[in-house]
């Protein structure tokens, strides 16, 4: 993916910027950019330095919310909206090549595999937060 979106001029998007800038391209309301930056473990302060950074760089824009002026809102650009096509696109190709090399069951058990793997991590969090 990466190799794609530098190829494409998209090679200034930080690390986490990726994970941010395909989850606002989904669109999905339940999943607000707090969400998104709460899923990448990160301090406040390192949330905002990114979210500042990726709208430096023309992926993001902030504005405030016409619903309540003391909240901002954080949209993607033309240019976010398509590194995230971009980007899209390569996972696309890199899910079918994986298709192609394994089948769709061992696809599908990995995925399966992950998800239970990413619980049991989440889980292992609310016990060292119980500890502390």
């Amino acid at each position: 993916m990466r190799r794609a979106l530098d190829e494409a001029g998209y090679d200034d998007i930080p690390g986490n910027g990726l994970y941010v800038i395909g989850g606002l391209a989904l669109g999905v309301p339940d999943i607000p950019l707090g969400q998104l930056i709460k899923e990448l473990r990160i301090s406040k302060q390192a949330a905002g330095q990114l979210v500042d950074t990726l709208v430096t760089r023309g992926y993001l824009e902030r504005a405030v919310d016409k619903d309540d002026r003391r909240k901002l809102t954080v949209t993607l650009t033309e240019r976010g909206k398509a590194a995230a096509a971009t980007q899209k696109a390569a996972r696309e190709k890199v899910d079918a090549e994986l298709l192609a090399s394994v089948g769709e069951d061992d696809v599908k058990r990995t995925h399966r595999t992950l998800a239970v793997l990413a619980d049991i991590g989440r889980q292992g969090e609310g016990d060292q937060d119980d500890e502390q």
